[in-house]
Parts: structure tokens; C-alpha cells; sequence
């Protein structure tokens, strides 16, 4: 046990001349030093420098219990940048920054003061809270930064555990590496607001232990939180903020929560009796808190040998790998669901609910109304209560594999599980008779009907044999049309013996596949055509509704980016004859990771815009309005050319005359694709299929399925995560890797802008499949999109503070951002061939015009009269930065896909390194390239560069300015240009030179460039500034 303890705690060494102020507080005059400390004013907690080990000079500014024998640091400033002396200082500033800096004042960590107060302060609280605040304001709401918002690897009594919405902050624990060294290791313990919010152990990206959700009492899967007489807890789940906290009920009581550097979450008491700390709580707690021990449907009980086993009702997917103790491959279903014939419910009890990641609730409904919403969507797995306290209340409703089952026992709570209705219970005998009885009636018409099925198909033999129609004929399928359809399917029949010759009787060899409709064979006719056959099986999910319906919608659809029906076989068995696709299906290339290189950007972007082609027409085009209803990388064939084919319209609704829209009670398509109001009301119209388009856009470009995503930042599926980067300027680190040789990343950007409109919540918002084409095709301006379905909005970065991280920001004010497209994204391409800089063709004479507002302007100016002083840090940014320019550059020799190659991110700016631009500001400039005609100009199209809501750059062409730069630069496109840090000779304007046109000469370009060229690293000069 005590060995435990040296993991669970940092056993740290002061020096033994440490003094300790009589004071909790440091202010603008009074600094800690390394070698002082400040005690909170009951005495509980104390603040200083220490160092983890006694063999180690590295130096960590924490916080630890002060009147324990055996203390242990609680929170930590510095874990990932240690100092290697004792001159380390903890200082207030006039901003309210509270910094930490070594020797010659050099910045390792600080705060980040949200505003400024007059006389500001940082003050140690009696609860283990460092604050900064105003001296002579004690409120809370008020403090301008807490330790409490960035925990490390402990939390106290009071410290809340989850994602802050409205602040925008994530607090989490994450483990050191070990207990002599504190910095960030592999295992992180959040809260995941996801679907029903639920705590995790993570180790790196890898769910080790889930929580399982709160259920009014306590976690689902942690049975041993019950009331105690230690401790209270809550967890609080709110539009704004989703957090679980303890309280202590005796405040002599020392208690803490700490993620131990091996993944163990530990609640530890101080021991009055034994001076020591003792472990009251571990998790997880035994091999049934391994996340997902026994996969999807399969249950773990600890008092088993073995543990896993099967739900009951639920058989193994592989029997041999059970038997041999490997349960990775789960369970399912005795008897597969068939929505049609009514479904039921079995309920579970005593368990841990499974993982709620996936699933959608409602607190304000009954268990009853619960059922009937799960019952009518035949994607809903699963229902429970959210809250078990009384008789229950709320709904939960799951709608996917359920994973991560564990028996609990009279802690556990009631889970109900779709289940097929020939399973719902063993019955009586007289259910028996009455089943038998039933099943003799039913045996009988069978008889009947196939009497009946026999004449007809004499009856239609006779008819189908017409002189000189050896294999095939054309007819009047009348009977695949629906009940008051007024028109017969006109399509060409073939007889059944012909298929069998096509596919060798239907053999092995020549199956592509199977679907929900049934197998798909290879064929080749007599002639030499080459077809693919899909055969409907007698045990189709789909049936014969579908094979009519898919008949109806394609038979008169010609579209070259539609699949083509040749024909169908209705003689014995039901069967479609199609085009052959030699390349099979899209995601047959798509997500596979050696297959997927033989589709470089030309080839995916091709196939982007034929899949919008073809649905514009089903949309518009076509004489009615069909929607799809599973779009998905399955159903896009693709040609001997890789020209996408939509296909399997089994699913497919035609809508007529003034028909938009419509619902249904039985919910079909494929999880991942569908879109929100489909999947929860049954809404659909054709955004259903904008918003599937959008979903494979974004697969298309990064590679990857949006269904099982996963990311070691956050939790959310693929549109998520796009959506993440789109906001913070990072949109190519989705771009597939293999793109990187052959992307145009104009275009790559741009679609990844419109999947992400096509995927927004609401499909009033969402484009039409018009506009989707147009916005591809166009280089126009494009809407900001708004947050994609299934989406839970959180603002988050789940990286460590920058206020609290060791690398210090630079906000010298050399900071400059523009940006293209409304995309918000950032890129640098550095040129790493060896080839001479000097020698390199790279001269461009960019001529602006600067426009300043006028005096009487709304803003107020800064001492330079240059710069409206919009913010604080705007006015902090001082020096040549304060000279806002546009900067590009055109290299005609260096092609796109050389460029792309050489692609990388630049960090992401904080937002006292931005310069806000108000409307009233502009920028016009044009392209003057030496290597072309000298009077040639090539004009740049007129763009709104969208930097914050209220303030945006408008750009068109009036020249002014000569400026000749080198190093970061793209291909033209045309493009915009972030500088960072890397501006030399500039002249700051004065007020009365505003407007002077400057030339060069392309000796003076040369002459610079060879001045201040370094070795297969372009920098960047300005030459001249008006």
C-alpha cells in the first residue's frame, strides 16, 4: 500500500532555508520567489517551488497540503517546463497576468487575464484555489482566472470536473509520467459531453474505463458512489456547463481525487491515526471496467469464470474465438430484427447502461412515451430512464451497437433491448395451440398461393415466347407498378436460364458482394456484355417492396452518373441486371489505406462533382423528384474511368406534382449518413441526401469513415471533428495524406467548406443540390456554416491552457492574419529542395493602396494616428506591426502539386496576436510579374476576408504600394498571405505620408534577394512601403 502511495503523490524536497510569508496574496510589488511560499489563510494549502525528486534540480512552481505529514502537490503550473535553478519568480503584472519567469526574466508560463481591474492580485484560498482577481472584490463571478479551471492530475472539494460551455475551457485531469517526473503523461480522465455526457479514462485516444451515465444517484457503472459521510457529489448537466464535483461534509476531512501516472483514478483520505494517505476508492476496479471487454451486446459479470458472455437472446459472432476466451467479435442477435413484422422490447436489469456516446435523450418524458418514440424508429437499439430516482423519469434512447455492458447487480438499473418479436418470451401452451393453429392456416394459403403462382408463371412463359426472342424480350412489367400508379415500367425482361448462363450458375467465383437486397454476381451474356446481377434473397431485409420500388425509380432515369438498370428477371426468382462496374465500389478504394493512393485529388474531386451531378438530377432534373434515402460509399459504383455511378435505389422515394417533403414511422438508410431529423422524426426531403452528400464529401477528402471516427482530442464523429478545424483556420489537417503530392488545395479547401454547409443541423439551412453544384464549380464567396448534425457545440480546446503552457506565445505584435474564402485557415509551404535562392525565379512587384478612415471616425486612435485602438491587446501591439499590409506572391515555375508537397500548419494565432480590421478600413493592390509584359497586370477578384463578425477586409484592385517578398508562399490561386514574425525595413507611415507611389527596379529585387538569402530557406524583405 505504501508503495502505492509514492505513485499517487509527488514526494517533493524544499530547501532547508525556505521561508514562508504571513501572507496568501502576491501583488504587482510583492513577487515569490523560488526559496518563499505563501500559506492560505487557514493554514490547509500552501504555494512555492519545489522539486519532485531528491536527486533532481528541475524546479516546479505547485501547491501542496501544508499541515499533513506526508503532503502531496496538488497542482502544478509549470509540469512540462521545468527550471533548472532556484531564480525562478511568480509575479503579478499591471495587465492581471500572473507570470512565472526564470533567469533574465525570461517567460515560462502565465495566466491569461480575461480583462483588466484596477488593483489586481493572486491570492492562495483556504480551498486549494489560486485566484487572480481584484484586491477589494471577494466574488467569485468576478475572479479573472482560477487553478481550479486547469487542474492537472488532482481535483479538491469544489473543483469541477467537465467542459465549461460558455468560457470555452475543458477541465480534466491528466496523469504525470511518474512520480518523479510531472509532466503530462499517457492517460487523460474527462467528461465527454457526447450524446448522454459520461466520464472516461483515456489512455492517449483509447477508452480505458467509462463511467457510464448519471442516472439522479450516481454513474451507472460506479456502484460504489453511495452516500458516505465524508463526501457529498453532484453532477450538473446544463446548456452552459457539464461538470461532476464532490464536497467535503466534514472540512477537517483531507480528500482528493488523483489520476496516478499508471491510469488508475484513486480517491484518497488522509489518515489521522496513521499519518498516511489511504485509498478509499479505486477505478477501475476489476477486469469488468476494462472498456468494452465483451464488445457489442456481450455482458461482464466479475463473479463469472469466464467473464464475458452474451446478453440473453444474443449468441457469439464467432463461437471459436468465445471458446478460445477472445470476445472482441461480440454477440448478436438469435433472430435478426424485422421492423416490418413489429419488433418488441426484452428488458435487462442490474446492469451498467451501455456506452451513451452515441445515443439521444429527453429528461422531460415518461418511460412510457420513451418506448413508443424507440418503437416507431427502427435504428433505435435500445431505451432507459435517464434518472431512476422515484418511479423513474426521462428517456435515453441508443442508436447503435450497445458496448460496454457490465452486471452490477442491485445497483444497476433497466435497460430494454429491441428484440425481434418470435423473442419476447417462451409463452404458454395455449400461445402454442394458438400459434400452431395459426401456422396451419398460414401453411394453407402458402399452398393455395403457390398453386395459383404456378399458373401464372405458365400463363406468362407463354406469352414471353416470341419468335426471334431467344434470351431476352421487352414487356409491360405492369404488375412491379404500385396499387393506382397510372403508369406501367416499360423495361427489358430476361429469362432465368440466361442468368444462369451469365453467372455460371450463380457461382462463387463470380459473387462481388452482398447487401441488404441480396448477393451480387459478375455475369457475362453470349454477346460479350459483362453485367451485374443483384439477386433478391429469400431472406432480404429489403423484399420484394424495394425490388419493385427500385424498378420504378431507375427504369426511366438515364443519367451518366446513375447507374444503369438493364434489365430484371421475375421469372422463379427476382432478380436486377445492371451495368457492370469493373471498380467497384467507392469505399472499396476509399478506406482502404493502399488502395486509396490510386485516387489522387483530379480523380476525388471528380467524383465529388459527379455525385452532385447525379443527385442534382434525381432532385430537378429528372421528370419527378426522387430522394435517394442511403447515399453512402457503398452505393457509388465507379466506372472502368472511376466516373461515380449512384446505385441500389431499393430505399428511394419519388415524390410528384408539388410533393417536397414527407415522413415515415420506419426509419431506413445506414447510420453515419442519415441526417438528424430522418434519423429521430422520420422527416425527410431531399436535404436527407444533401446532407449524406455533404457526409461523403468530407470521407472523400480526408480518407476516413464519419461512422466509428475516432480522435485523441475529443469525441466527436468525422463532421465534428472537420467542423473543429474549420473554426480554428485548420482545415487541411483533414486532407488525406495521400492527397499531398496531387491536391489542388483551393479545391480541397472549398469542398471541405461546402460537405461542412451540406451537413449543417437543420436542413433549412443545408444548400440545394443546384447551389452544391454551383458552389463547386464557382470560386464565389461561400456562407460560414453553422454547426453540423450531431453535433454538441463545446468551443473546447482540450490541449492545456495556453495560459498555463510552458511555450510562450510571442505578442510582440509581429503578428499579422488574413485570411481566404470566409475558411479562417493558415498555411506556410517552406521550399526544402536544395536549390539556389538566388538563382530560384521568385520577383514579384505587389502594388497596394492603403486607405485610412477618416479623422472624424467613430474609433478612437492610438499616439501613431495609425491604428484604431479596438482592444486592449491591439494596443498593446506596438512597433512596425501596427502597419496592417497584404502580401502575396506568384512563382510561375513552381507548380500546384510541388507546392502542396511541401505543406505545413503554422500554429494557431491567439487572439492578442490578431489584428481586427474595421469595415470602413481597405486594401486594394494588383500583380506586376517582371517575368511578363511590364505593363501586364493580373487583377485579384474582389474577396471578403471574414476575421470576426463585426469587422471584415475588403479587397479589390487600385495599386499603391511596392513591396517585394520572400519565403512562405502558395500557389497562385488567386491567394492571401499570412506574415508572421518575419518583417524587416518597414517605415512606419506617418499621417501626412498616407498615399506615395514607389517603384523598383528589378536590380534592387535581385540585390535584396541575394542580400538576405539563407541556405535553402527563403526570409522575407520589405522593399519599399508608401
Amino acid at each position: 500500500m505504501k508503495s502505492l502511495h509514492k505513485f499517487c503523490c509527488f514526494c517533493f524536497l524544499l530547501p532547508p532555508f525556505i521561508l514562508s510569508d504571513a501572507t496568501d496574496t502576491i501583488t504587482v510589488n510583492e513577487p515569490l520567489a523560488d526559496g518563499k511560499t505563501i500559506i492560505s489563510s487557514g493554514g490547509t494549502f500552501e504555494l512555492g517551488f519545489f522539486s519532485p525528486d531528491v536527486n533532481s534540480r528541475s524546479r516546479y512552481l505547485g501547491i501542496w497540503y501544508k499541515k499533513v505529514a506526508k503532503s502531496a502537490v496538488v497542482w502544478i503550473a509549470n509540469r512540462d517546463v521545468a527550471m533548472n535553478d532556484t531564480d525562478g519568480l511568480l509575479k503579478m503584472t499591471d495587465q492581471a497576468k500572473l507570470t512565472l519567469v526564470k533567469s533574465r526574466d525570461t517567460a515560462i508560463w502565465s495566466t491569461n487575464a480575461t480583462r483588466l481591474v484596477r488593483n489586481p492580485v493572486a491570492q492562495l484560498l483556504d480551498s486549494g484555489n489560486l485566484v487572480v482577481k481584484d484586491a477589494a472584490d471577494d466574488n467569485p463571478e468576478n475572479y479573472l482566472w482560477q487553478s481550479y479551471d486547469y487542474p492537472t492530475d488532482t481535483i479538491l472539494p469544489g473543483v469541477k470536473l467537465g467542459p465549461d460551455l460558455v468560457k470555452g475551457i475543458d477541465r480534466y485531469l491528466q496523469s504525470s509520467k511518474s512520480s518523479i517526473d510531472p509532466s503530462r503523461g499517457d492517460f487523460l480522465y474527462r467528461t465527454d459531453p457526447n450524446g448522454f455526457p459520461q466520464q472516461f479514462l483515456m489512455n492517449n485516444s483509447l477508452p480505458q474505463f467509462r463511467s457510464g451515465p448519471w442516472n439522479g444517484l450516481r454513474f451507472s457503472g460506479s456502484p460504489g458512489l453511495k452516500p458516505n459521510p465524508v463526501y457529498t457529489y453532484e453532477f450538473v448537466n446544463t446548456p452552459k456547463e457539464i461538470y461532476y464535483k464532490f464536497d467535503l461534509i466534514n472540512s477537517s476531512v483531507y480528500s482528493r481525487l488523483t489520476l496516478s501516472s499508471f491510469g488508475v483514478l484513486q480517491r484518497l483520505n488522509w489518515n489521522y491515526r496513521t499519518q498516511d494517505w489511504t485509498v478509499y476508492v479505486n477505478a477501475p476496479a476489476d477486469n469488468c471496467d476494462t472498456y468494452g471487454l465483451c464488445d457489442a451486446y456481450g455482458i461482464c459479470n466479475i463473479a463469472n469464470s469466464p467473464v464475458c458472455s452474451c446478453l440473453d437472446r444474443f449468441v457469439p459472432q464467432s463461437p471459436n474465438d468465445w471458446n478460445a476466451t477472445d470476445w472482441s467479435s461480440g454477440c448478436q442477435r438469435r433472430t435478426p430484427l424485422d421492423c416490418q413484422k413489429g419488433d418488441g422490447f426484452l428488458k435487462y436489469t442490474g446492469i451498467k447502461l451501455p456506452d451513451t456516446r452515441w445515443s439521444w435523450y429527453n429528461e422531460s418524458i415518461t418511460l412510457k412515451e420513451c418506448e413508443k418514440i424507440c418503437l416507431k424508429n427502427c435504428s433505435c437499439m435500445a431505451y432507459s430512464n435517464t434518472d431512476v430516482r422515484g418511479k423513474g423519469s426521462g428517456c435515453l434512447l441508443w442508436f447503435d451497437d450497445l458496448i460496454d455492458i457490465t452486471m452490477i447487480g442491485e445497483s444497476g438499473q433497466d435497460i430494454y433491448i429491441r428484440m425481434a418479436s418470435s423473442e419476447l418470451g417462451p409463452g404458454s401452451n395455449k400461445a402454442k395451440k394458438i400459434g400452431i393453429s395459426l401456422c396451419l392456416v398460414v401453411l394453407l394459403l402458402l399452398v393455395l398461393g403457390l398453386a395459383l403462382n404456378v399458373q401464372k408463371k405458365r400463363k406468362r412463359r407463354q406469352a414471353e415466347h416470341v419468335s426471334g426472342e431467344a434470351s431476352t424480350g421487352t414487356r409491360s412489367t405492369q404488375y412491379l407498378a404500385e396499387e393506382g400508379d397510372k403508369e406501367d415500367v416499360d423495361l427489358p425482361l430476361f429469362e432465368l436460364k440466361t442468368i444462369i448462363q451469365a453467372t455460371d450458375n450463380f457461382s462463387r467465383d463470380n459473387k462481388l458482394g452482398e447487401g441488404g437486397f441480396g448477393p451480387v454476381y459478375k455475369g457475362t451474356l453470349v454477346g460479350g456484355q459483362e453485367i451485374a446481377v443483384k439477386r433478391l434473397s429469400q431472406n432480404s431485409i429489403q423484399g420484394l417492396d424495394e425490388f419493385k420500388n427500385e424498378v420504378k425509380c431507375i427504369a426511366k432515369l438515364q443519367h451518366r452518373n446513375l447507374v444503369k438498370l438493364l434489365g430484371c428477371c421475375i421469372q422463379e426468382e427476382k432478380m436486377l441486371i445492371y451495368e457492370f462496374m469493373p471498380n467497384k465500389s467507392l469505399d472499396f478504394f476509399i478506406f482502404d489505406h493502399d488502395r486509396r493512393r490510386f485516387l489522387d485529388w483530379p480523380k476525388r474531386f471528380q467524383i465529388i462533382t459527379g455525385i452532385a451531378r447525379g443527385l442534382l438530377y434525381l432532385h430537378q432534373d429528372s421528370r419527378l423528384t426522387i430522394v435517394h434515402r442511403d447515399l453512402k460509399a457503398d452505393n457509388i459504383l465507379l466506372d472502368i474511368d472511376l466516373k461515380p455511378k449512384i446505385s441500389d435505389f431499393g430505399l428511394a422515394k419519388i415524390f410528384g406534382g408539388t410533393e417536397t417533403e414527407a415522413s415515415t414511422k420506419r426509419v431506413v438508410g445506414t447510420y453515419g449518413y442519415i441526417s438528424p431529423e430522418y434519423a429521430v422524426d422520420g422527416y425527410f426531403s431531399t436535404k436527407l441526401d444533401v446532407f449524406s452528400f455533404g457526409v461523403l464529401v468530407l470521407e472523400i477528402v480526408s480518407g476516413k469513415k464519419n461512422r466509428g471516427f475516432s480522435h485523441p482530442d475529443h469525441h466527436h464523429n468525422l463532421l465534428g471533428h472537420a467542423w473543429l478545424l474549420y473554426k480554428e483556420g485548420r482545415c487541411p489537417e483533414l486532407i488525406d495524406d495521400h492527397l499531398s503530392v496531387s491536391c489542388h488545395l483551393y479545391e480541397v479547401i472549398r469542398s471541405i467548406h461546402v460537405g461542412l454547409l451540406c451537413v449543417q443541423q437543420s436542413p433549412d439551412d443545408r444548400p440545394s443540390m443546384s447551389s452544391v453544384v454551383f458552389m463547386l464549380a464557382g470560386d464565389g464567396s461561400l456562407p460560414f456554416p453553422k454547426e453540423p448534425g450531431y453535433f454538441t457545440e463545446r468551443n473546447l480546446s482540450f490541449e492545456p491552457d495556453k495560459s498555463s503552457s510552458g511555450k510562450k506565445e510571442n505578442s510582440s505584435g509581429n503578428a499579422l492574419s488574413i485570411t481566404l474564402l470566409d475558411a479562417r485557415y493558415l498555411e506556410e509551404i517552406e521550399i526544402t529542395e536544395q536549390i539556389s535562392v538566388v538563382n530560384f525565379p521568385l520577383k514579384l512587384c505587389i502594388k497596394s493602396n492603403f486607405c485610412m478612415p477618416n479623422e472624424n471616425t467613430t474609433h478612437s486612435w492610438n499616439k501613431e494616428n495609425v491604428i484604431p485602438s479596438l482592444t486592449p491587446s491591439m494596443h498593446a501591439a506596438k512597433g512596425t506591426s501596427h502597419i496592417l499590409f497584404l502580401a502575396a506572391l506568384f512563382n510561375w515555375k513552381t507548380s500546384f502539386y510541388r507546392a502542396c508537397q511541401f505543406i505545413f500548419h503554422s500554429l494557431l494565432l491567439m487572439d492578442y496576436q490578431l489584428y481586427l480590421i474595421p469595415i470602413n478600413w481597405c486594401f486594394n493592390f494588383t500583380w506586376l510579374s517582371i517575368h511578363v509584359p511590364r505593363n501586364f497586370f493580373t487583377s485579384v477578384p474582389p474577396l471578403m476576408a471574414r476575421l470576426r463578425s463585426n469587422y471584415q477586409l475588403h479587397l479589390s484592385t487600385c495599386p499603391f504600394m511596392s513591396v517585394t517578398v520572400k519565403n512562405y508562399f502558395l500557389p497562385f490561386t488567386p491567394f492571401l498571405l499570412v506574415l508572421r514574425e518575419q518583417l524587416s525595413a518597414i517605415t512606419p507611415l506617418s499621417k501626412n505620408h498616407n498615399r506615395r507611389e514607389m517603384t523598383t527596379s528589378e536590380e534592387d529585387l535581385q540585390g535584396l534577394l541575394m542580400k538576405s538569402a539563407q541556405p535553402y530557406k527563403l526570409t522575407a524583405n520589405v522593399i519599399m512601403w508608401c
